[in-house]
């Protein structure tokens, strides 16, 4: 695993090592490497920042235990927003057990070439991109997105619906 340490300010390097393994005294070794260089330095360490895995916690607070640590904001955010990250994924469930029966409706037009069997295609091919596509937490509702795609679709399905259906060209 690389564990990357840098100044947030400057974006600047100041240690990349690999380790096979993240435990705390691992992290600390690390930590207490990058201590000494800021202090030849002469340069303090005023705050960390992480993702607020465990044994980086507890690194941090082995090696600078006066130091204030937060989250990263993604990372906090991310936090503070599972609650609402979990409602969107049953949320998502449920719309996705709501049209499951896609297939049968596909099967029943395959083979066909007229543009009513093209359309029906189409509508398929909509519902089942719109079910594969994923949100990233915390910013990404993928639930909420689902349901705003299938109301679209069921919107333009109703569209048809009001015009008469489909009409062959001439």
């Amino acid at each position: 695993m690389l564990w990357v340490i840098r100044d947030v300010l400057s974006g600047l390097v100041l240690l990349a090592r690999a380790l096979l393994l993240s435990a705390r005294d691992d992290l600390a070794g690390l930590l207490r490497e990058v201590a000494a260089d800021l202090a030849t330095l002469g340069v303090p360490v005023a705050g960390v920042v992480s993702d607020g895995q465990r044994s980086i916690r507890l690194a941090i607070a082995k090696v600078w235990p006066d130091v204030p640590h937060q989250l990263c904001h993604f990372h906090y955010l991310r936090e503070a927003a599972l609650p609402i990250f979990e409602a969107d994924r049953h949320a998502k469930k449920e719309l996705k057990k709501a049209v499951r029966g896609v297939r049968p409706i596909e099967r029943k037009v395959e083979g066909r070439t007229d543009e009513e069997a093209r359309i029906v295609q189409g509508y398929c091919a909509a519902v089942r991109s719109a079910l594969t596509d994923d949100g990233r937490a915390p910013l990404e509702a993928a639930g909420l997105r689902l349901h705003d795609r299938l109301e679209a679709i069921e919107a333009s399905l109703g569209r048809i619906e009001e015009n008469g259906g489909v009409r062959e060209r001439s």
